[in-house]
């Protein structure tokens, strides 16, 4: 496996610049039934700050995330491919092999703390959800919310985990001192469609109750409606009830994303939609034949159709990509000491 990006272990960087040996990493495996299958390699990172590549649209440029690999299980995930990186399996391997960055609370503090850092907005839950099973043991994200509370640093999560709420405390004292978002993915409220496409993640209800307990303790929480799955998902009485669930559950804002299909995720998904739906495979294969997009048309009348429900409802789209919830301006607090990692690692762009 390929961990070169991933280790601060002096005997790794003498070895082979790409390979290292097993002592690079520590394996476990927990005979408990919510990790049962699951392996977990237990890393040191060199670097946890993530620059998203300048071609990418997303509004933010810095991100965060300390797993990498997910539990959730989402047939479509885009994700997958970056298992490959490592050498490890990008479709049952990305379920089951779990890379944790063990370090990474107390690296975010030495980096948030460079002088080079300028107190970007952090974005967490783009890639890989934070708060997949694997943080109800290794419990990252607590340290990792202390990290950019203590500089003030702005920071927004998306989630299809209820594990959230373990933290509602630290998000609360967070949203005192500066800028929080906080995004659930709920794509679809079908319950049979759910059980077969996202079969490790919480059921859309139990995420929607997140949405309504945040809004309670006054973290105003958005909704990715994503993804829409085309010829599955995307029926009107589906995004009706969808949307319908959203506005119940108090969200601040409805943004569509209509399943895209990259390289790792692609594959992945068209062998599940042999097995499951085989009498929609052509259509798939005709509507991305162009590349991993719908096509702009349909896109489109997705995006309208739920931003008609969502103002019928009285909610609206989000701007600029994540909810955001603005708190009084606490003090900044200055950079000190050690420098960020001089070259940084890439992240990929949202779902």
């Amino acid at each position: 496996m390929r961990w070169e990006n991933l280790t601060d272990s002096d005997h790794a960087r003498a070895a082979d610049p790409a390979l290292f040996g097993a002592d690079a990493v520590t394996t476990r495996t927990f005979d408990t039934p919510e990790f049962r299958g699951v392996t977990f390699h237990e890393v040191r990172a060199r670097s946890i700050l993530n620059r998203v590549p300048g071609a990418s649209r997303m509004p933010f440029e810095w991100t965060v995330n300390p797993y990498r690999g997910c539990t959730h299980a989402c047939v479509y995930c885009f994700a997958r491919k970056t298992h490959s990186y490592l050498d490890l399996d990008t479709g049952l391997g990305f379920d089951s092999q779990i890379v944790v960055k063990v370090n990474a609370p107390e690296l975010l503090r030495r980096q948030l703390a460079s002088r080079r850092w300028q107190g970007e907005h952090v974005a967490m839950g783009t890639n890989i959800d934070c708060y997949q099973r694997a943080e109800g043991r290794y419990r990252l994200m607590p340290g990792i919310i202390e990290a950019l509370t203590e500089r003030a640093n702005p920071f927004s999560i998306l989630t299809k985990g209820t594990l959230i709420l373990r933290d509602l405390d630290l998000l609360t004292r967070a949203a005192r001192v500066t800028d929080v978002g906080i995004s659930v993915s709920v794509g679809f409220t079908d319950e049979e469609l759910w059980r077969t496409v996202e079969p490790g993640t919480p059921a859309p209800e139990r995420r929607l109750e997140v949405v309504r307990t945040l809004g309670e303790h006054g973290i105003g929480c958005g909704v990715l409606m994503a993804p829409v799955i085309p010829f599955l998902g995307d029926e009107p009485a589906q995004l009706r009830a969808t949307v319908r669930a959203i506005a119940a559950a108090g969200a601040t804002s409805v943004t569509p994303l209509v399943l895209h299909l990259r390289p790792g995720a692609r594959e992945w998904f068209m062998a599940w939609l042999a097995r499951h739906h085989p009498h929609l495979v052509r259509r798939y294969e005709r509507l991305y034949a162009e590349g991993a997009y719908a096509p702009k048309w349909y896109q489109r009348r997705i995006t309208r159709q739920v931003h008609d429900l969502a103002r019928e409802y009285g909610i609206g789209p989000t701007r600029g990509g994540m909810p955001r919830r603005t708190a009084e301006p606490g003090p900044a607090r200055p950079a000190e000491t050690a420098e960020t990692a001089s070259t940084e690692p890439t992240q990929l762009s949202l779902i």
